[in-house]
């Protein structure tokens, strides 16, 4: 009874582990490879596989996805003799499973050391300066050495980069005194070209303040001669209209002498002869009035004559009364424009009297 249990225990466990080992879960994204008897038999999909027991072995289990892969960094020599350190970051994908299993024993380091000696080739012909601006162009070469070489491999290289270019701490040093310099350099032309445009507009600016200035200037100065103009032209016109005589003028010289007169510099004072020609025309009335005592017939002629005498005395005191107060208003105003001091300059008047305004010198004679 026993022994009973026990066999049948052990066909149990046998059948369990046959059924376990003759089917298969492959998951997604990755595939099997199948040998039977040390021989590549078959490759398993996704989903549930049925295998020989004990003849079909799983040889490798290949994940399809895109893998990366980051590589320590490399010391690299540039075209100039710099050693610099280079990291990169590899993403590669498996597309024929079998190849990957059978053609390379290990495709990652077999990758690895492919992407080192490519890329000091590249960077081998290259100097620092152009190493470090031309990441573009070493990643496009070393997909398609990589892709070219790994094809065989099953392996596609779908992407190459280059995490980090770092030279040695004192180029570092020295590039950065030379960025800085040519940060300074650049700051210092912009300020002096803002400067200049600035001095520019401020020119610019006086400029056309000053040519606007002169304009209006110009414009005004224009504006007041056509002003004076048209006032002296309007009184030259109603003096000329009006027509007045000599005594009418001298009279508004006369009332004009007090305004020239007003000033403490005014020393010198200039009587108009204008003065003598109203007085030598009175006088000239005065002879006018005489000579026509000739044309009076003889009866008449003693009363008329008495009549001119008398006439030509008024005229005569009338004179001498305006000559009078003329020579009382140029004293005044003498007297204002030298601070109530008599001027030495100008004497007095003489006294006029009736006779020294005759005209005619022989009725003066003959009344003397």
């Amino acid at each position: 009874m026993g022994f009973a249990a026990v066999l049948l225990a052990a066909v149990a466990l046998i059948v369990v582990v046959t059924l376990a080992k003759a089917v298969r879960i492959v998951p997604q994204q990755r595939q099997d490879v199948v040998e039977r008897l040390g021989k590549y038999k078959r490759t398993l999909n996704p989903g549930l596989n049925l295998l020989v027991p004990f003849v079909d072995a799983v040889r490798t289990k290949v994940d399809m996805r895109e893998q990366v892969v980051s590589f320590p960094p490399q010391p690299v020599i540039t075209s100039d003799n710099l050693v610099v350190s280079i990291d990169t970051v590899l993403y590669y994908k498996v597309v024929d499973a079998v190849r990957a299993t059978y053609e390379i024993a290990n495709f990652i380091q077999a990758i690895e050391q492919l992407t080192v000696t490519t890329l000091r080739n590249v960077i081998g012909s290259l100097d620092l300066e152009r190493a470090l601006t031309s990441r573009e162009e070493i990643n496009r070469h070393l997909s398609g050495v990589l892709d070219e070489t790994t094809g065989r491999w099953g392996i596609k290289v779908t992407r190459v980069e280059i995490k980090a270019i770092e030279p040695p701490a004192s180029i570092r040093d020295s590039m950065e005194k030379q960025m800085r310099a040519e940060r300074d350099r650049r700051a210092a032309i912009l300020t002096a070209e803002g400067h200049k445009q600035s001095q520019i507009l401020t020119a610019e600016g006086e400029k056309q303040s000053a040519v606007l200035r002169a304009d209006g200037d110009r414009q005004a100065r224009i504006l007041q001669a056509e002003g004076q103009a048209k006032a002296i032209r309007t009184v030259f016109d109603a003096i000329h209209t009006s027509n007045p005589s000599q005594k009418v003028l001298a009279y508004q010289y006369l009332q004009a002498l007090p305004q020239i007169a007003n000033g403490t510099a005014n020393k010198v004072w200039i009587i108009p002869t204008e003065l003598s020609k109203a007085l030598e025309g009175i006088g000239g009335a005065l002879g006018g009035l005489a000579g026509m005592v000739g044309d009076v017939p003889a009866p008449e002629a003693a009363n008329h004559a008495v009549q001119v005498e008398r006439e030509a005395a008024e005229a005569a005191r009338a004179a001498a009364s305006a000559a009078q107060e003329i020579h009382d208003e140029v004293r005044v105003a003498e007297a204002q424009a030298t601070g109530g001091n008599k001027p030495q300059g100008l004497p007095a008047p003489e006294p006029v009297s009736p006779d020294s305004l005759l005209s005619d010198p022989a009725d003066q004679r003959e009344r003397g």
